[in-house]
């Protein structure tokens, strides 16, 4: 088990609202197929100006959004136009290549949320893009409320009589590697005592990225960690030992569980790009900037021009952003950003392997 702790990012440039970013980070790459996690808010948006990320290109992932504040629109290049709404998961599939954008409405004074992208498994890392929305039911559970917006998720409440209830759901959205994700709420008086058993996946790694409140698990083996507000605690297999663990909640917590198998393969993530080699990532950026260069992207969408039709640039069109909007630093398209001077080399976590009685669990990273 292991806590991290959030470093400040900038979300779209200097000038941009700040982000808590926990993966990416040294000690730990992934959770799963989850290689970026971004906690943001609550950020007041008439004095910061909330999220302006104007049209950026994307291959190799899936980006999944979740709010519990606010409202964010979305303009993506197969011409997808919509909410980000509290209770509802967007996910966008990048596959062989995607570009969009993220505006705060209007209407919006509190933005406050979690933004998460999922690396696609090397055969699939060339899919064609996609685009889907879905509201999870919201269990009550004695108290604790339960959405499930990826995968499936099943937790015990025991009652006062030793009798246990159990819950669980399902999410209809297509991934790609099996995954978890799901928002945990202890907001009612029935759950001052807010301990539940999670039912866990053999082999698979987790983590609880607590937005208020904090999250205290104990495995099967007695171990036993608390995380506070912006923290992220995470576990593997050689914690629980796939058994249930006992996960302890205190009154007003909010919590994101994020869960996965094992990833199994070392990636290269820079910028937005998620590859497996250099010479893939180089590829990507130049095609980003030849179609800005191009300029010709407003032709393209009144053609009726989409992301992974076979007429389409590699990204599709550049998303055309309407007049009036208060853009980031007055533009309409971020640029790639300049390599580094060195190759980049994919990277990734050691898959975990159980300890023995005489050896020390090994828990580094791989560089």
């Amino acid at each position: 088990m292991m806590i991290l702790d959030p470093r400040p990012v900038p979300l779209g440039g200097l000038r941009a609202m700040e982000v808590r970013r926990l993966i990416p980070a040294q000690r730990r790459r992934m959770i799963g197929a989850w290689c970026f996690i971004d906690h943001y808010g609550p950020d007041k948006v008439p004095d910061t100006g909330g999220m302006r990320v104007v049209s950026h290109p994307h291959i190799g992932l899936q980006t999944v959004s979740w709010l519990f504040t606010g409202a964010i629109e979305h303009r993506d290049s197969l011409g997808t136009v919509g909410p980000v709404l509290p209770g509802e998961v967007n996910l966008m599939t990048a596959g062989h290549g995607i570009n969009h954008s993220e505006f705060s409405t209007s209407e919006t004074n509190i933005l406050h949320g979690i933004q998460l992208w999922v690396a696609l498994p090397a055969e699939e890392r060339a899919t064609t893009p996609k685009f889907e929305n879905y509201r999870p039911q919201v269990l009550d559970c004695r108290g604790v409320k339960l959405s499930v917006f990826l995968g499936s998720a099943r937790i015990d409440r025991r009652r006062e009589d030793g009798s246990v209830s159990s819950y669980s759901d399902r999410s209809p959205v297509h991934t790609f590697s099996p995954l978890l994700g799901a928002e945990i709420r202890v907001d009612d008086a029935q759950a001052q005592n807010a301990v539940m058993d999670l039912h866990v996946e053999e082999d698979w790694e987790y983590g609880f990225v607590v937005d208020s409140g904090s999250v205290t698990v104990t495995t099967a083996s007695g171990e036993k960690m608390t995380a506070g507000r912006n923290q992220l605690l995470y576990f593997d297999s050689c914690d629980h030992e796939n058994a249930p663990v006992r996960v302890e909640c205190t009154p007003g917590t909010r919590t994101v569980l994020l869960g996965g198998e094992p990833f199994g393969e070392e990636i290269i993530m820079w910028w937005n790009f998620v590859g497996r080699t250099y010479e893939e990532i180089v590829q990507a950026r130049q095609d980003w900037q030849d179609l800005i260069a191009a300029d010709n992207s407003a032709a393209l969408v009144a053609d009726g021009v989409v992301a992974g039709s076979p007429e389409a640039p590699r990204f599709g069109p550049v998303v055309q952003m309407p007049a009036g909007y208060p853009l980031n630093g007055d533009r309409e398209v971020i640029p790639a950003p300049a390599l580094p001077g060195v190759a980049l080399k994919p990277r990734g976590d050691k898959r975990p392997v159980p300890p023995s009685a005489d050896e020390p669990l090994d828990t580094g990273q791989v560089f």
